[in-house]
């Protein structure tokens, strides 16, 4: 065997089609993940792995399986478990692949939930192993077992003759084991076991520690796992009498390792009748011993099993049954004891809760109407609790009997019903609360809410139910038709869009549009607002806040679709707000709205309209706060991005909205943003969907039936290889900053590696900007300038328009200088244009006056109508494709109707290479998930840093 010290896999796809195998060790830590390729070829090598020829077991030409040495890249668990990770986003995984990385995300659920058991291997060394498992758990492992592919036990079991395979479970196993064994053992470790024992990633030999790890196993080992069976006797069930004198009697039950039906009472096993289903009987009840001893350990109760000669059953009082009803149940399931009861025995007190105004229990229609307007915050809605007794609803002279009894067994009704007496007396007593408004609405949204830290199941009643309904109906109610005053006529999903806006501004609630750039939000608002001004309890003047960028935009669609509306920008040197009129338009900038908070504030707005609504996404910003401030009769959010990076952002813009819905952003980031973002729990997913769906309208040009009219798009990646100047200054960058990093501090590493990254784009950009040379020499130095020169000089012979965009003002600078000398018209528009020549820009490009419009990414990404342009160049690449999709949409929006092409130039081998293919596999999801960009990826570990931005192939 060779061992090839190297750097990490160049290129992550070319693991893609591996294929993988496990071969334990002992201990379990020191087991091998080896990747092979199914073609024969060598896999490629990274850090801490060896290449070796391993037989495997491949089927032959004539349908034998023969032993076939096959080169394989081993590497041990510890490094290869984020190689199975980062393999899921690989084009064509290999099955087997698939197969040990859902085995590992099986390993991680365990660990979370705390199956963690530290032990001794065969040969004596600290080792962690998964368990106990439960019966779930256990047929979890099961079934995962049974889909196990050949190609995942291609390792043939050593011996002659025709290749012998492991069996599937035991292999999975000692897999799930190797995980346990490898993640605890982190650097803070040591501090809590107190030495190097379960701590230490060496092998520690502590053959005295036998006896106590077989006792923690308790039966983890053989598979041997215990449940209880209780039984009651005494009961009469044709006529059941209060006094009935009932035993209750937990029996013993040993599980082996088939399955469910694998199972017999623990008298069968010592007394000898029927073990033959369990492989060794002795063995069997030497771990039943241990099992029952931590069982014991966990419910006292237990105890008298461990010195009778058969423990088979044990007695039970009434105050036992009631405690193994609660928290003898729960304590027993964490070390894997499962609790089976008498199937004609009704258990399970649930708790729900009823929100809103009590049914009248007429079925009037009128019961369960919405109200005409939300209820004010001060309003309270009544939280009742409700009692269910396998699903059955019980009543409060059911819950008295229930409580009365002081007894777990109670007949009820026409039959016997198990409760905890102390369950029974909380239920009776528990007291009902009230909610505000807007937390009601939340749960009824969800279905759910939040006792005491506990999750209850609510339905709404009265009013709050027909709210409910109406929020969510599929079909609007409102009668919204296009207002008269609307000088266009409105597609037919823009009508859907303003009828949404009506339902449910009318309720007083507010919401937000987040369809795609381009569709038509503007006019769709403009609709709103002549609709909310034919009603005299919605009408009033509406406030529009907006980039500054966008005014002129916003003042031009106004005079346009609403001619005869007043329409006033309050912005700029001796503005005056004065007392705006009904249905009057007032138009303002975030700076400005700033800045005169408060005499905005003073102004019985009818409506108050935050554009490109992504600018309040930071609920911490004084612009976030002075927003809040400004009341109106309703709060509408525009935006084509209402998640750009994390749901924060969505929290922000809808706690604007529709105050409180979402909760505080401690308690969203732990309910909903934390989980979903982590990928691990949809359940949370689909909450937040019902949460919010009633309250953000999300729709996309690619949506059948949105825009069937838009030409189509074409998109295309240009790698350009840089210049041998580029690549000298590229190399001595991340030489010379790599080596700052590894001896930097926390804080000086992150400044470091933000500044390298930088560098890097600039260098890839041209020399010229990364030199900050002040009369620069452009042509010849970098390959982008070249080649766009090469797409500009057929792009322009068509006649078309096109927009550049680029994140760099300097690099834009450039470029402008560079077309000059060339006699190619071009304008420029960046963070510091001012508005009015803003405005005159754009008219001139859409004049024809130019061919090419130089854009900052930042300021001219969101906005802008440039139909004009049928090319968009983006010159360097954004950390977001949200943003750069933005920024595509200038020229794709409705009122293009030309073919769009889109062109991304990519410096070939270099960090654009890379952030390209991260883009690439994001790119299928809606909301960007690059975390921050530059920031994210300072912390990367010095390794990966260095994979990151390694310059590979040649300059030319």
């Amino acid at each position: 065997m060779q061992t090839i010290p190297s750097a990490p896999p160049s290129d992550l796809s070319e693991l893609a089609g591996c294929g993988v195998v496990f071969l334990p060790s002992d201990p379990a830590r020191a087991g091998r993940i080896g990747f092979w390729r199914p073609d024969g070829g060598t896999p490629p090598t990274c850090a801490q792995s060896s290449l070796t020829d391993l037989e495997l077991a491949k089927p032959a030409a004539d349908g034998r399986v023969e032993r076939v040495p096959v080169p394989v890249l081993l590497l041990p668990v510890s490094g290869a478990l984020a190689v199975l990770t980062r393999a899921r986003a690989l084009p064509r995984e290999h099955r087997a692949a698939a197969f040990w990385r859902t085995a590992y995300e099986l390993a991680l659920g365990f660990l979370a939930r705390g199956r963690l058991l530290p032990g001794l291997s065969p040969g004596g060394h600290d080792t962690w192993r998964v368990g106990p498992l439960s019966a779930p758990d256990a047929e979890l492992v099961r079934q995962l077992a049974a889909a196990m592919p050949p190609e995942a036990r291609a390792v043939p079991l050593p011996g002659d003759g025709p290749p012998l395979l492991p069996e599937p479970e035991p292999l999975l196993r000692a897999f799930l084991d190797a995980v346990a064994d490898v993640l605890p053992r982190s650097p803070a470790a040591p501090l809590v076991t107190g030495g190097p024992a379960y701590a230490a990633p060496e092998p520690q030999h502590l053959p005295a520690l036998r006896a106590w790890a077989d006792d923690i196993a308790a039966g983890h080992d053989a598979g041997v796992r215990l449940s209880l069976r209780v039984e009651a006797s005494g009961l009469d069930d044709v006529l059941p009498r209060d006094d009935a004198q009932v035993r209750f009697r937990a029996v013993l039950q040993v599980h082996g390792r088939s399955g469910s039906d694998d199972v017999m009472d623990a008298a069968g096993l010592w007394t000898g009748a029927d073990t033959g289903r369990l492989a060794s009987a002795p063995r069997a009840r030497a771990d039943a011993l241990l099992a029952l001893r931590r069982a014991a350990r966990a419910w006292p109760p237990l105890a008298p099993l461990l010195s009778a000669a058969v423990p088979d059953a044990v007695d039970l009082a009434d105050e036992e049954i009631a405690e193994l009803l609660g928290e003898g149940a729960r304590a027993l399931t964490a070390v894997g004891v499962e609790v089976h009861w008498p199937k004609h025995l009704a258990r399970g007190l649930t708790a729900h809760a009823a929100i809103g105004p009590p049914d009248d229990g007429t079925g009037s229609p009128g019961a369960a109407s919405a109200p005409p307007s939300f209820p004010s915050a001060d309003t309270k809605v009544t939280f009742r609790w409700w009692f269910d007794l396998d699903g059955r609803e019980l009543s409060r002279e059911d819950l008295d009997r229930l409580a009365g009894a002081k007894r777990p067994l109670v007949r009820l009704r026409d039959g016997w019903v198990l409760v905890d007496p102390r369950e029974a007396e909380r239920a009776r007593t528990a007291p009902d609360r009230s909610l505000t408004p807007v937390e009601a609405l939340a749960a009824a949204l969800t279905g759910a809410a939040e006792v005491d830290g506990r999750p209850v199941d609510v339905r709404p009643t009265g009013w709050l139910a027909g709210l409910r309904e109406r929020l969510t109906a599929n079909e609007p109610d409102t009668g919204a038709v296009q207002p008269p005053g609307l000088a266009a006529t409105l597609r037919d999903y823009q009508l859907r869009g303003l009828d949404w806006l009506a339902r449910t501004t009318s309720l007083g609630l507010g919401c937000c549009l987040a369809d795609d750039m381009g569709l038509g939000k503007t006019i769709t608002l403009i609709a709103l607002h002549l609709h909310r001004g034919t009603a005299p309890s919605t009408a009033g003047p509406t406030l529009v806040v907006c980039p500054a960028s966008l005014l002129g935009n916003w003042q031009r669609e106004v005079e346009r679709f609403a001619p005869g509306v007043p329409v006033r920008r309050f912005h700029g040197p001796g503005r005056d707000l004065g007392a705006p009129a009904d249905g009057e338009f007032v138009l303002t900038t975030y700076g400005t709205m700033r800045l005169d908070a408060a005499r905005l504030a003073g102004v019985p707005w009818g409506m108050v309209v935050a554009d490109e609504a992504q600018h309040v996404k930071n609920p911490y910003s004084a612009t976030a706060r002075a927003l809040r401030t400004i009341t109106a009769r309703a709060r509408v959010a525009l935006t084509g991005t209402p998640v750009e990076n994390n749901l924060t952002e969505l929290w922000a813009i809808l706690d604007w909205t529709a105050p409180g819905l979402l909760g505080g952003l401690g308690g969203f980031r732990a309910r909903y943003a934390q989980p979903v973002e982590g990928g691990g729990d949809p359940a949370a997913a689909q909450r937040l969907a019902r949460l919010v769906g009633p309250f953000l309208l999300r729709r996309r040009k690619s949506d059948p039936g949105i825009a069937p009219e838009l030409p189509p798009k074409t998109e295309t990646d240009h790698p350009v290889a840089l210049t041998a100047e580029q690549a000298g200054l590229y190399e001595a960058l991340v030489r010379e900053t790599l080596a700052r990093v590894a001896t930097a501090d926390d804080m000086a590493r992150r400044g470091l590696i933000v500044r390298l990254l930088t560098g890097l784009k600039q260098i890839c950009n041209h020399p010229a900007q990364f030199l900050k040379e002040e009369d620069p020499r452009l042509a010849g130095r970098s390959g982008k300038l070249e080649l766009l020169d090469e797409l500009l000089g057929t792009i322009l012979a068509e006649g078309s328009g096109v927009l550049v965009f680029t994140q760099y003002v300097r690099m834009a600078r450039l470029l402008e200088r560079h077309l000059t000398a060339r006699g190619v018209p071009s304008l420029l528009l960046h963070g510091g244009t001012p508005v009015a020549l803003r405005e005159t820009l754009v008219r001139r490009f859409q004049a024809g006056e130019a061919p090419v419009f130089l854009l900052s990414l930042k300021a001219a990404g969101t906005g802008l109508n440039l139909t004009r342009a049928e090319h968009v160049v983006h010159y360097d690449r954004w950390w977001n494709p949200a943003v750069e999709a933005q920024a595509t949409d200038r020229a794709y929006r409705i009122g293009q109707t030309r073919p769009v092409q889109v062109h991304r130039l990519i410096a070939e081998g270099t960090l654009e290479d890379r952030i390209a293919e991260m883009l690439g596999r994001k790119r299928q999801l809606a909301e960007a998930v690059l975390g921050t960009g530059e920031a994210a990826l300072t912390e990367l570990s010095d390794e990966e840093l260095a994979a990151l931005v390694e310059l590979r192939g040649e300059a030319r």
